[in-house]
């Protein structure tokens, strides 16, 4: 079996990790040709747009959070690879109306050993909407002066036992990513505003 992935070197080292012994795992260049694969997997699609727009008869996964399938490729399935994410025993992924990629992936996924759960094919997919959200928060209480943001990181952490607090999390995705999440799922429910000072530190 052989992977071709646009990636950079971080993303790439994960990969490498997460692919087995006997699997050919090849990286891409925008310069040189794309290249035969079973499985393609695009993950600067958020800063560089669609890299495999030749690939038509295989599944590519693509780090696309905000972006529905609706503006991807039939053969696109949408995973979340923000820094962080892409590391987790379990990946999540969205399709569109055509299963039939998302079948092979599966049959894919199962040789490589990787888990997978199929989540709703809405901006921010799961994941990521629930970490915005706590991000946001987060900064709610941090523009109302209720504590600091080392003091918050570390509540957080110490409380629920995730791997970084709010703040901490949202230097390694990008206040960028998170405040456009926000925005966008905003459109559907107020419950989503950027908080003041995520607004004011994002400028």
């Amino acid at each position: 079996m052989k992977i071709a992935a646009f990636a950079d070197t971080e993303q790439g080292n994960v990969l490498k990790q997460k692919t087995p012994e006997g699997i050919l795992l090849q990286f891409c260049e925008r310069t040189e040709p794309v290249p035969a694969a079973d499985l393609y997997i695009d993950l600067h699609y958020e800063e560089q747009g669609y890299f495999f727009t030749m690939v038509t008869d295989k599944p590519v996964l693509v780090n696309a959070v905000t972006d529905t399938t609706a503006k991807l490729p039939g053969n696109a399935i949408r995973i979340n690879a923000w820094p962080g994410f892409l590391e987790r025993n379990i990946l999540e992924l969205a399709t569109g109306s055509d299963h039939s990629f998302f079948t092979n992936a599966i049959k894919i996924f199962e040789q490589l050993g990787w888990q997978c759960r199929q989540v709703p094919d809405v901006p921010g997919l799961t994941a990521p909407r629930i970490i915005a959200m706590i991000i946001n928060e987060a900064y709610f209480a941090l523009g109302d002066g209720i504590s600091t943001k080392e003091s918050i990181d570390t509540a957080m952490q110490l409380g629920t036992n995730y791997p970084y607090g709010p703040f901490a999390w949202c230097e390694k995705i990008g206040i960028h990513k998170i405040q456009n999440l926000l925005s966008i799922l905003a459109g559907e429910n107020p419950r989503y505003l950027p908080a003041p000072a995520l607004i004011a530190e994002s400028l």
